[in-house]
């Protein structure tokens, strides 16, 4: 079997929460699709997003799209990101957590790498981590 996994966050502001984090991840949205492109869209609906693909973090895959319920989080999933250089991932924990929470403080921990863990803004878990120092 060969398949690639990419995580697709449902979202109720699809185009904020991924100007935020193309901003923070060093991203750009690589393909936009809003419900305005399928005949017979109600006008309220046709700027919304109906599927959105982002390259962020040195080109990681991120798929969005706007949902027309209320998003609520899960502490089942989360997204993790592995940085080589510390500097990156603190600044990086540091903007993605701004009007987040800090679930886990970003430390140099026993196994040899830094780690950390916040619920964004938008409530999606991120686990930020450094390689292995030697």
């Amino acid at each position: 079997m060969n398949a690639k996994l990419v995580p697709y966050l449902m979202s109720e502001d699809a185009r904020s929460q991924a100007e935020f984090y193309k901003k923070v991840l060093s991203g750009e949205i690589l393909a936009i699709k809003t419900y305005g492109e399928v005949p017979g869209t109600p006008q309220g609906i046709k700027d919304k997003v109906m599927h959105m693909v982002l390259s962020l973090a040195g080109g990681n895959t991120l798929f969005m799209s706007d949902i027309f319920e209320p998003v609520e989080g899960s502490r089942n999933i989360s997204l993790s990101l592995t940085f080589e250089l510390e500097v990156e991932a603190r600044q990086a924990f540091a903007e993605l957590g701004e009007g987040g929470e800090i679930r886990y403080p970003f430390e140099l921990q026993p196994w040899g790498a830094c780690y950390g863990e916040i619920l964004d803004r938008f409530g999606v878990t991120w686990q930020f981590a450094t390689t292995i120092r030697a």
